[in-house]
C-alpha cells in the first residue's frame, strides 16, 4: 500500500487523490484515465485565463507548425498569472513526483517540467504520432465544461502500419490521461468537427537534453544548470 508522500503545494492533495483513483488501461499501451485532477478553483481559473485562441494557426496535423503561437507556463507567465504558478507548484511538488513514479514507473524527478496551454478550434487535428524520446512523461488535462466537446478527447491508436483507432478518451472538464512515451504510444486527434473551444493542458517532464528551455516551467539557472 502506498504511503502518503510529504507535500508542500496546497493543490497537491487533490491530485494525489486523483492518482489513487486512476483507472489503468493496458491496451494498446499502458495509460491511466483520470478524474478530478485539479482543485475546482484552479480548473475554473484555467478556463478563464485571458488568452485568445491562436490567430492564423496552420492545421496540418502537427502542433509544431504553430510553435510561434504556443503558450507555456514559463517563469514569465507565472509572474503574470497566479493560476499558472499554482499549477506549476503542484507538478514540481516532491510528493507529487514521488507518487507519479510509484504509479507510472517514470522517474519524473529526473526531468524538467513543461506545461503547455492549448486552445484548439474547429479545423485542428493531429496525425497519429509518438512523443519524442526526450519526453519522459505525458499528461493531458481537459479544461472546458462545454458539453458539445464530449467527443473531443485524445485518440489512441494501435501500433499497426495503419494506426487503427482503438479508443477516444472522453473530453470532460477536469478529466484526462497519463502515458509514458514509448515505441507503441501512438495518439493524436482524428479529423472531426470541434464544437466549441477545446482547452487543455499538456504536462510533460522532459530530459535535460530538451533544447527549448524557454518553454520550461523553471529556468535552467534555478535548476543549477548553466544558462
Amino acid at each position: 500500500m502506498l504511503t502518503e508522500p510529504q507535500t508542500t503545494s496546497r493543490g497537491a492533495a487533490p491530485f494525489l487523490s486523483c492518482l489513487d483513483h486512476a483507472v489503468a488501461q493496458y491496451q494498446p499501451f499502458p495509460h491511466w484515465l483520470l478524474a478530478n485532477i485539479l482543485p475546482a478553483h484552479l480548473i475554473d481559473a484555467l478556463a478563464a485565463l485571458p488568452f485568445a485562441p491562436p490567430d492564423g494557426a496552420v492545421f496540418n496535423g502537427q502542433r509544431e507548425s504553430n510553435n510561434a503561437l504556443r503558450v507555456y507556463f514559463n517563469p514569465q507567465l507565472q509572474k503574470q498569472f497566479t493560476t499558472c504558478r499554482e499549477i506549476v507548484d503542484i507538478f514540481n511538488d516532491a510528493g507529487v513526483l514521488e507518487r507519479l513514479r510509484a504509479v507510472t514507473g517514470a522517474d519524473v524527478a529526473a526531468g524538467r517540467l513543461r506545461i503547455e496551454y492549448c486552445q484548439d478550434v474547429d479545423g485542428f487535428w493531429l496525425e497519429p504520432h509518438r512523443d519524442i524520446s526526450v519526453k519522459l512523461f505525458t499528461m493531458l488535462i481537459y479544461v472546458s465544461d462545454d458539453p458539445r466537446l464530449f467527443d473531443a478527447g485524445t485518440d489512441i491508436y494501435d501500433d499497426s502500419p495503419e494506426h487503427n483507432l482503438v479508443a477516444s478518451v472522453p473530453y470532460e472538464k477536469n478529466r484526462g490521461l497519463i502515458f509514458i512515451p514509448g515505441a507503441a504510444t501512438w495518439h493524436g486527434f482524428s479529423k472531426r468537427p470541434i464544437r466549441g473551444l477545446r482547452q487543455s493542458l499538456i504536462i510533460n517532464y522532459v530530459s535535460p537534453d530538451w533544447r527549448a528551455v524557454d518553454e520550461l516551467a523553471v529556468s535552467m539557472s534555478l535548476q543549477g544548470d548553466v544558462p
